[in-house]
This record gives structure tokens, sequence and C-alpha cells, in this order.
């Protein structure tokens, strides 16, 4: 009766030289965050050996300023995700980075009236020059300043248009790597961000540019109905969490309800709405689900959704991202040596190409 209780023993790790890759196969033989952060890498693994899998990752917070940005870069590079669904924060402080400025290593055990004073800010642990930021929206602004008024932009269309136009300056920002390999960006809180502020400053220049929500979250679900799989990967929660979750219910009202052929869906019995579950998912956050909030709720929970499949392979990993991806990214980096050839997404550019 209790055998199914003792089908896998804990294996103890020893000390000796090894890889990033052994390393993590051995830590997913043991318990607790660090067997989930092994098993994180084998789910992701697992997704790149998938045939027909579409992977969209969200990538909330500020981890742009925290040194995370060149790795996103080198995920897109190699097709380790083909879709990046992303704060404004991510895709626009990186870029002072990519400008050659940069950040500096600080404390949050500082007084922040003086930092005020001396126009730094703060990120926790981490300062900026606020006369970088502000470069930064400059550059953002000359470049919207050569787009169209009189044309309607998703945000994924703007940003694949400022990425080939940093790329040509130079500039390898993560919508510029982003542009050359053809991987679309979806920011749909753009305004939220030094975005909204270059809009602003475009406007002043009399420069009134259309960001259309709908047209975006449109194209978004379009990839839905394109797709036969789809696997996410999280870092962090919030609205590019929320975003991409959508995805999985949100075809049926787009097809009103006519489902995708070709597509294995599910049908909810008493409203007739299809769904398309994601088949695998991983999930790194800080956030606990008691509070009720997206960022903290479990895989588990969205299956009841329809958002995640049931039966898929999914492993949500309770760790600071700057310390998981990392780790994940560089075992990736051992075990898979080709780059992975995704789906052809150039089709949400043709408006703007």
């Amino acid at each position: 009766m209790f055998e199914n209780y003792f089908r896998k023993k804990v294996e103890a790790i020893e000390v000796k030289e090894k890889s990033i890759s052994q390393l993590l196969a051995e830590m997913s033989q043991t318990a607790y965050q660090g067997r989930k952060l092994g098993e994180a890498v084998d789910v992701w693994e697992a997704m790149l050996k998938e045939k027909d899998l579409t992977i969209i990752m969200g990538f909330a917070g500020s981890m742009s300023t925290a040194g995370q940005w060149k790795m996103i870069n080198w995920l897109i590079k190699n097709r380790f995700i083909d879709v990046l669904v992303s704060t404004g924060a991510n895709v626009s402080e990186d870029i002072v980075d990519a400008m050659g400025l940069g950040y500096w290593q600080g404390s949050h055990m500082v007084n922040d009236e003086a930092l005020l004073k001396a126009d730094i800010n703060r990120y926790y642990d981490v300062f900026g020059k606020e006369s970088d930021y502000r470069k930064m929206e400059e550059l953002m602004t000359d470049f919207l300043l050569t787009l169209k008024t009189d044309f309607v932009y998703s945000s994924t269309e703007l940003l694949y248009l400022f990425g080939k136009w940093l790329s040509k300056k130079g500039i390898k920002s993560i919508v510029a790597v982003a542009a050359e390999n053809n991987v679309p960006v979806f920011c749909p809180a753009i305004s939220d961000s030094a975005y909204g502020e270059a809009f602003l400053m475009a406007k002043n220049k009399g420069h009134t540019l259309l960001i259309d929500q709908v047209k975006e979250f449109d194209q978004f679900v379009s990839i839905g109905e394109k797709a036969k799989d789809i696997g996410v990967i999280y870092i962090g929660g919030g609205v590019p969490k929320d975003f991409t979750q959508l995805i999985a219910i949100s075809v049926s009202p787009k097809t009103a309800d006519k489902g995708v052929p070709g597509r294995e869906g599910f049908l909810r019995k008493e409203v007739k709405e299809y769904y398309y579950p994601h088949k695998y998912a991983i999930q790194i956050t800080t956030d606990s689900p008691q509070w009720g909030g997206l960022s903290g709720c479990t895989l588990e929970e969205a299956v009841s959704w329809g958002k995640i499949h049931s039966k898929g392979r999914r492993v949500t990993v309770y760790c600071d991202a700057t310390i998981a991806l990392p780790l994940i990214t560089h075992a990736l980096n051992e075990r898979i040596k080709a780059r992975r050839k995704g789906p052809d997404l150039t089709w949400l550019f043709s408006q703007v190409s």
C-alpha cells in the first residue's frame, strides 16, 4: 500500500568539480526550491525538444537594471523563446546599459533624500543617473518622431521598428536583438514606463502617435490561432503573466466560439467556449498565492481557468529571478548546443515591414 510513497530516493549532493548543468541535475534529486530549480531546467529543455511548440516568456519587473537583460538577448538569439511579453521597464531601462551608460551597484541602506538631491535613482540596491535616463528618453523620442502619425500601431509593431532603428545604431538592446531575429515583443502596458514619457515628449513636438491595445491583443491572440501547442515561462508575474495566460482562453471569443481547426482544444459545457491550455509552464516568482494576486497565483489554480493543461508539465520555483535565471540559462547553454528553429511569426510585422 505504501510503496507508492517510496519510489524515488532523495540523493545527497557531493561536493566536487562539476558543470552548472550537472549541479542543477543533482539539485533536482533533492528537495524544496533547489529541486524545483533543477526541474525547471528539465521542463525548459523538454520544450526546446518539442516539435511545433511556440514558447512565450512573460518578463516582469525591472530586471534589466539588475543585469539580466543580456540573458534575454541570448534566449532570443537561440530561439529558446519565440515571443517576449515584457513590462515597459525591462525593454527601456536595458537601453541605458546598451548605450554604454549603465547602472551601479549601490545599497538599500542609504539616504534617499540625498539621492534625490543628487539626481540619482535607486532600484533597491542599484543606482542610476537621472541624466542617463533622460538620454534614453530623448533617444526614444528621436525614434518616435520617425513614425507615422496617421497609422495605428500595436506595441509589437512599434517595438519591432524601434528595434530595427536601434540595431542600425549598434545599440544591441532587447528589442534590437528581437527585431534582428524576428521575435515579437509585446508590451501591453507600454505607457507605464519611459515609453509613456517619450510619447508625451514627442507630442510636445507636435507628433502625436496612436497606440492601439485592442489591435495588440488581437495580434497576440492570433498566435494562439496559428500555434499547435504553447509553452510559457514566467519571470515574475504582473501584466506580462496575465496577458500571456489569456491567450489560452481568448481564442474562443476571437473566433466567435467556433474553435481552431486542427488544434486540440476543449469545450466548456455550459457556456460552449473553447480553451487551449498551455502544454508546458515554468514560473519563477517570490509572491505567495494566499493574497489572491495574479503574480502569486499557482499554475494549479490556472488549471481551473483552462489556462494550464492539467496533464502538461509544469513547475513553480519560489526564488529571486536574479538567482534562478542565470543558473537556468547557463545550464541550458551547456545542454543545448544547436540554435532552435522556432515558428515563423513575421506575419505580425506585415503592416510595418
